[in-house]
């Protein structure tokens, strides 16, 4: 994979349990420019949250504790500046039209399949913050 540079100076939060995952994401997000935080639950998720707002969210759905679904609403809830309205990906291994339509109606902005191809991560990721840039 040839680096585009497209997400350089995007800080990105990726709540991901799954190790090998988690370092796979980080590594194609980081090989494009981008600053990620990873963190292994939602709970360690809101903690960057109190302090930092990242310009995309890329969430598993099956966390431990609390869920992709229940993490997403609670995120969304936030107000503006405290992050409510960051681009979120889910980034799932539930590829069912259902898993989509509740990814997309908690308040994903789009829903991924696992495994991804790196170079379809950072496009998605790339459009993603161009369409949602408020």
């Amino acid at each position: 994979m040839e680096p585009s540079g497209t997400l350089a100076g995007l800080d990105i939060l990726v709540v991901e349990d799954d190790n090998d995952t988690r370092f796979f994401i980080t590594t194609v997000l980081e090989m494009d420019g981008a600053k990620v935080i990873p963190v292994i639950s939602a709970d360690a998720a809101r903690k960057v949250l109190s302090e930092l707002q990242p310009d995309v969210l890329i969430s598993d759905i099956g966390l431990p504790g609390e869920d992709g679904y229940t993490f997403i609403r609670k995120f969304r809830a936030l107000k503006p500046k405290n992050g409510g309205r960051v681009p979120a990906i889910a980034l799932t291994a539930y590829t069912d039209t259902e898993a989509r339509i509740r990814a997309l109606e908690g308040g994903f902005d789009t829903h991924v399949c696992k495994p991804i191809d790196p170079e379809e991560l950072v496009e998605i990721v790339a459009s993603l913050v161009a369409c949602c840039n408020w």
